[in-house]
């Protein structure tokens, strides 16, 4: 179709964006080039396969769904979709990387004390589950049955304030809470051996250096470089302290929300636990996300700013206190509240 209106409203993105997505896969396309043809024999372009993945990956309509809308076999549509994800995955990796210099770091710092005054911030973490379809009679699937009594895999996510992921793991049961996940995760280990959130600090008074660190809720362990909210907060600039951090911390449930809303095969009801496929897919749905942001998309407008990319799941509370954590989230409070001595 010519018409952009109608374009945009079938891919969700627009014009320009689809064709800076072609212009990354089509080499890797075409170089596989095997005779894809429609249901009336016509060969499919590059630019012709990318529109069937998009819409395959946006609607979140069954295989058969898309292949009937558009003209293609089920199984066509497939095989596509997966030769797009390959793809995306060789070609689109540099939109989904940690900051790698200190500018960058620099302005992502900048940009969440904006929100509401965190300084030194780097990221906000949060995880989601992707909801599955499980045959309840088989028994190994029960590694995905999660704490809600719902089948699930797990994406964790480190977000900047543009809502654009920097750091992203996919693959983990829902049988497992957001804690473990996260000890589990290469991320952890940058941070743990000092290799990540290990730029310049900053003197909140003499003798007392807050360094960089990312934000998360209860479901998190506290530690000097993940700092998560006063769970009993007293009144003052504890509470205080736990609002700001609710709303430097919102970019990331927002952003969840968004990638689910956006990108609806994420949905997952037609899913079977697959190790293998499914946390491909969903990762480049991430990559995607950020190409949007990237390349400011003005489809983005029209989509919801929810917080909720979990409805029916309960907060999660992680036990887990390190002491230089408690300490730094205590000092950064007071220092935010102006109660911290010159």
């Amino acid at each position: 179709s010519k018409n952009a209106k109608s374009f945009e409203s079938l891919f969700r993105i627009s014009r320009k964006t689809f064709n800076y997505i072609c212009s990354l896969v089509k080499d890797d396309l075409e170089a596989r080039q095997s005779n894809i043809l429609d249901l009336n024999g016509k060969t499919l372009t590059a630019h012709d396969q990318v529109a069937v993945a998009l819409r395959r990956l946006s609607s979140g309509e069954s295989l058969a769904s898309t292949g009937n809308a558009l003209g293609i076999n089920q199984s066509t549509v497939s095989q596509i979709t997966w030769r797009f994800v390959e793809a995306m995955e060789a070609k689109a990796l540099r939109h989904l990387q940690w900051p790698a210099s200190e500018v960058e770091i620099g302005q992502i710092k900048n940009k969440f004390k904006k929100i509401r005054g965190l300084p030194n911030c780097c990221g906000a973490i949060d995880a989601t589950h992707i909801l599955m379809t499980v045959p309840t009679v088989n028994h190994s699937h029960e590694v995905w049955l999660d704490r809600e009594k719902k089948f699930s895999m797990v994406l964790q996510a480190v977000v900047d304030p543009e809502m654009r992921f920097r750091d992203v793991i996919v693959g983990y049961p829902g049988s497992l809470s957001d804690a473990v996940i996260l000890q589990s995760s290469g991320f952890f280990k940058l941070c743990e051996e000092g290799k990540r959130l290990n730029g310049k600090k900053k003197e909140l008074m003499e003798g007392t250096e807050l360094g960089e660190y990312i934000v998360g809720d209860a479901g998190f362990p506290l530690l000097p470089w993940l700092i998560t909210p006063f769970q009993h907060a007293a009144p003052g600039h504890q509470v205080d302290f736990n609002k700001r951090h609710s709303a430097s911390r919102s970019v990331a449930k927002i952003a969840l929300a968004r990638l689910k809303e956006m990108w609806r095969i994420i949905h997952g009801v037609m899913w079977l636990p697959d190790k293998n496929k499914l946390p491909r897919i969903v990762f480049v749905c991430c990559l995607l996300h950020n190409i949007l942001i990237d390349m400011e998309d003005k489809e983005l407008n029209g989509v919801p700013s929810s917080r909720d990319h979990d409805p029916d799941y309960r907060q999660q509370f992680c036990e887990s206190v390190s002491e230089p954590g408690s300490e730094i989230r205590e000092k950064l409070s007071l220092y935010l509240s102006g109660k911290l001595p010159p």
